[in-house]
């Protein structure tokens, strides 16, 4: 196939005529300009999906970038301005296909990422029984470190240098780590007969403190054959002065992704926790909780909300939903201390982590809850009319169809929503144009360099 052009989502286009009209096929973490082998997977009327295979020839755009290439960046030899463009022309077409044109009248910057490289401060590492050659162009049966290879869930592709994503020097020791791991004997996972050891490992890092918060899971079958004592030994020496913690975590479930349960986890060095610092704040850091995973960039995004905030010139109370472990409110609070503040999110974890992070920062007007955005809404009508400013910032997802509605149904004069994904943020502006909001105001921010994502912030009046 011939890529052609770029849908949203990361979707390479190709267009084939046929005697009944033009038929379209997309093929994910494709290039315009590239010519691929795909598989297709999908056929309809008009349209089919295929998975890419292979890039047979590369598109005249793209770049050479000294890293190895990994599913996780599919668009790392595209040149920055040219991700910009299809980043910004793919989202504001969005809201035009779900009937907002508007949208691109009163789109107002696109704000880049400080850092294009190294820029992740969470990062998932697979062991595998089965490894990709590509020597051989298939896979063989050999212990592998690295990434899952595009499409194929069973298949590792060892990660020989540094992938750009996250700390170079970390990366380049991945190898040295696959090569201990391997030397005790003990399997890689093998996923398509759920067994195995080494399964994956979770590092976490933090620019503020330069250290790194690693989590290796295992599965508990070998376990009396693997010297936790050795395994510290040696990552503290391959990485000296930077480990803040070392955690085991046990998971014997067949399902092939990282599952982390406190209960089955051992801290076996250090702390359990990271340092990270955003616009003068600092926040603690667990491994389950959510932290976005680009500071430099999450402090223009937050610093962008803040000033929405602060040209709002109202009294009343501001919601922060799906808050984390509070960096909006925080920041929030900071910026408006005669305002109160309160945020919420399902996850107790990063509350957890927001009350102390509140505490330790000597913020005050704060006000955190652990709970389901929609019944938090329901259990506390004393807010009604009382607020006036929500701030949305849900999963890629969207925010549910009822939980939105408790949002509209609280009056507030203006919703701040903070989406990763501008599509479900298109589908939402519909719902809210219904309900007697406008968009006032929207602008892109790049969190995610080198992939398909990108943040929309959009502000509605009531």
């Amino acid at each position: 196939m011939e890529i052609v052009d770029l849908a949203f989502g990361g979707k390479g286009i190709c267009r084939w005529e046929t005697e009944k009209g033009q038929f379209i096929i997309f093929v994910s973490h494709t290039i315009p300009g590239q010519r691929v082998m795909a598989r297709i997977t999908k056929l309809q009327k008009k349209h089919g999906e295929a998975r890419l295979l292979n890039v047979l020839k590369p598109s005249d755009m793209e770049v050479e970038t000294g890293h190895q290439a990994v599913s996780g960046a599919p668009f790392a030899s595209m040149p920055m301005e040219k991700q910009r463009y299809y980043k910004q022309r793919d989202s504001l077409d969005q809201f035009s296909k779900l009937g907002h044109p508007e949208v691109k009248d009163l789109f107002s910057e696109y704000i880049s990422s400080p850092l294009v490289w190294y820029y992740r401060n969470k990062m998932e590492y697979s062991f595998s029984a089965i490894s990709w050659s590509h020597s051989q162009d298939k896979t063989v049966d050999r212990f592998g470190m690295g990434f899952k290879r595009r499409g194929m869930w069973w298949c590792v592709d060892d990660l020989k240098k540094s992938s750009g994503l996250f700390d170079e020097a970390f990366e380049t020791g991945i190898n040295k780590i696959k090569e201990y791991c391997e030397a005790t004997g003990l399997p890689g996972w093998h996923a398509p007969r759920s067994h195995g050891f080494f399964r994956s490992m979770v590092v976490r890092y933090s620019f503020f403190q330069d250290k790194f918060l690693i989590a290796l899971q295992t599965s508990s079958a070998g376990m009396e054959d693997f010297s936790k004592e050795d395994f510290v030994q040696f990552l503290m020496e391959l990485y000296p002065g930077r480990i803040a913690g070392i955690i085991l975590t046990l998971n014997d479930h067949e399902g092939d992704r990282f599952d982390y349960d406190s209960a089955a986890s051992t801290l076996i060095q250090g702390e359990d926790h990271l340092i990270e610092e955003i616009s003068g704040l600092k926040f603690k850091i667990s491994l389950s909780s959510f932290f976005q995973t680009n500071p430099s960039s999450a402090a223009l995004l937050y610093r962008s909300v803040v000033e929405q905030c602060k040209d709002l010139n109202e009294d009343g109370y501001i919601l922060d939903l799906f808050c984390g472990t509070g960096t909006i409110a925080q920041l929030l609070a900071r910026a408006l201390p005669e305002r109160k503040i309160i945020g919420v999110d399902i996850e107790e974890s990063s509350i957890a982590d927001a009350k102390m992070n509140a505490a330790a920062n000597g913020i005050q007007g704060l006000e955190f809850h652990a709970a389901d955005v929609g019944k938090f809404l329901a259990e506390h009508p004393e807010y009604q009319g009382k607020i006036s400013a929500v701030i949305l910032d849900p999963p890629r997802a969207g925010i549910m169809p009822k939980s939105l509605q408790k949002v509209i149904e609280l009056g507030a004069e203006h919703i701040i929503y903070v989406s990763c994904n501008p599509s479900t943020q298109a589908r939402d502006t519909g719902t809210l144009k219904e309900a007697g909001y406008k968009m006032i105001h929207y602008h892109l921010v790049d969190q995610f360099p080198h992939t398909s994502h990108i943040e929309g912030v959009a502000v509605f009046k009531r």
